[in-house]
């Protein structure tokens, strides 16, 4: 019979969650959402828990388990717990101490707990009202207490198969509920291997080269929409539906091809910035077996592509523009339809002070990647819409109406291009709060540098164009000012996290 490895930090008695009001709020909470339909899902995708790795599996008593990796918790917050706590990763949920007066309330998590539910009582009389309700039940004094919440400590523990090892709420109350995650992860990853050579053959090319090939093509697009930017502004395609040229466009208003120039030199530079996501989450994650990278390339592909279908709204079909995108898309199916190879590299053991640091950093992050996110859908809704913000009109001197008076197909022309960078913004923002999120681990220097590449495609650009072309409104590039700062900030706390050796 196995034995239940405790994690209490100042002991079992310390009450779940319970000791302050804020974390039995911050329980409640996770209860809450993860019992919403979808909810324990978008509990486990905020955490890092995606995919409980398979060798964790086993037994507990006899009771098949997913993980045996899970948390003990005292009968005042059991009902809670077991809704809580497995989308964080537990995969067995102990209650203990149960005494008779506790029997009801072990029933009714019981009927709400989604992982095996396991009693520990104080008398036969107590396990005999229980038996019926949960998966096992255990009667005498616990034992194999450990009293830090290390995590090379409980990844260790569990080498052994017939090893269950579960957190008290003290440690999950100090190492955050992240610990199911970094625990299963150190306890999953064997030694760095070579990655596997890429042959000529393209049907044996691995997910993480279509991929990096998907990256490198987001990469050139953007590159090329740069080049023709700076160069003929407008392609004869352009020059045909517009029926003029750029010396037309400046007869038109003398400030409307830097404006057009903005725009799409802050849309290459966000492509780029897509790119070299795209590039980290392939070579730097699906190479090195991380399931969750291929997800975050997933969901971030399926957000983008669909925003070609934005000429619908703006009435103006860009025929580059739909080139790149057919023959990107095989790439992208390619990369997310092949099965990603077994996790490798061990995580190595992180100072406190540091992984606190990290964490604060990794905070910045998901919030600089939700706001790109807002500002992506702004920006589509904008260019969907009215095309233009007050700020625009400003710099340009006139009105939309106006523009439209001297060419019906300018303001359709110009909506397409704010849309498309609201689309790629959209991507982008999914790609890099999925890889702040769940890409934020010790010694992944390869998250530190596709973030800190990223940014730099990202934000440099539209800094620069904005300060050549004189339109400084500061309103309108307060949000690039804020992303930055944000970012600086993020990657200069988690650097020594992230790139710890």
């Amino acid at each position: 019979m196995p034995d239940w490895t405790y994690h209490p930090l100042r002991g079992i008695a310390a009450a779940l969650l319970g000791v302050r009001r804020s974390q039995r709020l911050a329980l409640r909470t996770l209860a809450a959402v993860g019992s919403l339909p979808g909810g324990g899902h978008l509990v486990a995708a905020a955490f890092g828990h995606r995919h409980p790795p398979a060798h964790l599996a086993g037994t507990v008593d006899g009771v098949p388990v997913c993980s045996r990796l899970g948390a003990v918790v005292p009968p005042s917050v059991a009902v809670d717990a077991v809704r809580a706590l497995p989308p964080l990763g537990a995969g067995v949920v102990a209650v203990a101490p149960v005494g008779p007066g506790d029997v009801a309330t072990v029933r009714r998590a019981a009927r709400r707990s989604r992982v095996p539910l396991l009693a520990h009582v104080d008398c036969p009389e107590t396990a005999a009202a229980v038996a019926p309700h949960v998966d096992a039940v255990r009667t005498g004094a616990a034992g194999g207490y450990l009293t830090s919440p290390d995590v090379g400590a409980a990844a260790s523990a569990l080498a052994a198969p017939d090893a269950v090892v579960l957190a008290s709420p003290s440690v999950l109350v100090e190492a955050g509920p992240g610990w199911f995650a970094r625990v299963a992860e150190a306890a999953t990853a064997p030694a760095e291997a070579a990655p596997a050579r890429i042959g000529p053959d393209p049907r044996r090319w691995p997910a993480w080269w279509w991929g990096t090939l998907l990256g490198a093509g987001m990469v050139v697009a953007g590159l090329c929409a740069v080049v023709i930017t700076l160069g003929p502004v407008l392609l004869w395609y352009d020059r045909a539906h517009l029926g003029t040229d750029v010396a037309g466009l400046h007869a038109i208003n003398h400030h409307l091809v830097h404006f057009l120039q903005h725009d799409r030199i802050t849309m290459a530079g966000t492509m780029v910035a897509i790119g070299i996501v795209y590039i980290g989450l392939s070579a730097g994650g699906m190479r090195r077996g991380r399931r969750w990278a291929r997800d975050a390339l997933l969901i971030s592909g399926c957000v983008g592509f669909p925003t070609l279908f934005y000429f619908l709204g703006t009435g103006f079909v860009e025929p580059l523009h739909t080139a790149a995108t057919i023959a990107l898309l095989p790439l992208f199916v390619l990369a997310v339809a092949r099965r990603t190879g077994p996790p490798r590299a061990r995580a190595p053991n992180v100072a406190e002070r540091v992984r606190r640091r990290a964490l604060t950093g990794q905070l910045l992050m998901v919030v600089t990647g939700a706001g790109l996110l807002v500002g992506g859908a702004v920006v589509s809704f904008v260019g969907l819409t009215t095309v233009f913000v007050d700020a625009d009109l400003e710099f340009l001197g006139t009105t939309a109406d106006a523009l439209a008076a001297a060419d019906p197909e300018l303001v359709p022309f110009i909506a397409h291009d704010r849309a498309g960078f609201g689309g790629a913004l959209l991507s982008a923002a999914v790609a890099i709060t999925l890889l702040s999120a769940w890409g934020w681990r010790p010694g992944e220097a390869w998250v530190w540098w596709t973030l800190l590449g990223a940014a730099v495609a990202g934000f440099a650009p539209a800094v620069v164009v904005h300060g050549l072309i004189h339109y400084t409104d500061f309103g309108h590039l307060a949000p690039v000012f804020a992303g930055m700062a944000l970012t600086a900030a993020a990657l200069l706390l988690g650097r020594p996290y992230l790139r710890l050796r």
